[in-house]
């Protein structure tokens, strides 16, 4: 039996909390409705599959949202309603993230993310004066510069070649199934946070029965 040396980490909802109410309330306070829509039913194509994938940046993202919701804002008010899905990273994970990097564990982020989530993340959640992202993952992967989302094997694939790390010693830790079943697909050994703090209390009994 392989060890697992390697853990791959999802971000919302496994690390970031996610407060679907709070985002919707903001683009309602906008008049955005229809986009609020989009948030509180979690749809994914159209408008956030395309930020999600790259395919627009984040000004063509604010155009499409005055234009879907015929609303005069200005960009920095579409930002700030789209990112109050985010709520921040408990510092019990960040902590838990480091004493896993201590033991001697190669941890990376893989994520459905567009550039305004991961710019916020980065700079109102990992960066806390002491520590930075770069501090918690020796890479991150980031859907919106790959071009690519879970849970098509070609991104976990991506990330495989990339690191050069072996799918049988890497556990990928996701809060959603299909994503999980994208990656057993390409031989990844999977762990389903069930409720953002799981895999706090239980990644460590995962680990030690895998590596016997």
């Amino acid at each position: 039996m392989n060890q697992i040396k390697n853990i791959i980490f999802d971000m919302g909802g496994v690390l970031v909390g996610l407060d679907v109410q709070r985002c919707v309330d903001a683009f309602t306070s906008l008049g955005a409705g229809s986009i609020a829509h989009y948030v509180q039913e979690h749809l994914t194509e159209d408008l956030f599959l395309d930020i999600e994938t790259g395919a627009i940046n984040q000004k063509q993202f604010c155009d499409k949202v005055r234009l879907t919701a015929d609303i005069q804002c200005s960009d920095e008010k579409i930002v700030w309603a789209w990112n109050q899905l985010l709520t921040g990273i408990p510092s019990a994970k960040k902590a838990h993230l480091l004493q896993l990097r201590r033991q001697g564990y190669h941890l990376f982020l893989l994520s459905n993310t567009n550039v305004m989530h991961w710019n916020y993340c980065v700079r109102d959640f990992f960066d806390d004066g002491k520590h930075t992202v770069n501090d918690y993952f020796e890479k991150c992967f980031l859907s919106y510069q790959m071009q690519l989302v879970k849970p098509s094997e070609e991104i976990y694939r991506s990330v495989l070649d990339q690191t050069g790390i072996q799918p049988s010693e890497t556990v990928f830790i996701d809060d959603t199934k299909v994503n999980l079943e994208g990656a057993a697909k390409v031989g990844l050994k999977t762990f389903h946070d069930t409720n953002e703090h799981s895999w706090l209390a239980l990644l460590g009994n995962f680990l030690e029965s895998d590596n016997r």
